[in-house]
């Protein structure tokens, strides 16, 4: 799933494809923006971790789980 954060004073949004659910991201921005967690942890589909300080988020854009084609089709 491709999730793009918007980070405040930046001039690019971070685009990360992680294996996590909509439910865990959100649960984890809703965590930083709530003050539980200063820090939104995220982890992208190769293991590593992406860290935005919570007071510098601007969105979160949570995408559709995508699910990988294999093999060759006709359009």
């Amino acid at each position: 799933m491709e999730v793009k954060i918007g980070v405040q004073h930046a001039n690019r949004e971070l685009v990360l494809e992680s294996e996590q659910t909509p439910e865990e991201v959100e649960a984890a921005v809703a965590d930083a923006l709530t003050g539980k967690a200063n820090l939104l942890q995220l982890t992208d589909e190769k293991g590593r971790r992406v860290l935005v300080p919570a007071d510098r988020l601007a969105y979160v854009e949570i995408g559709e789980v995508s699910v990988r084609k294999v093999g060759f089709g006709a359009i």
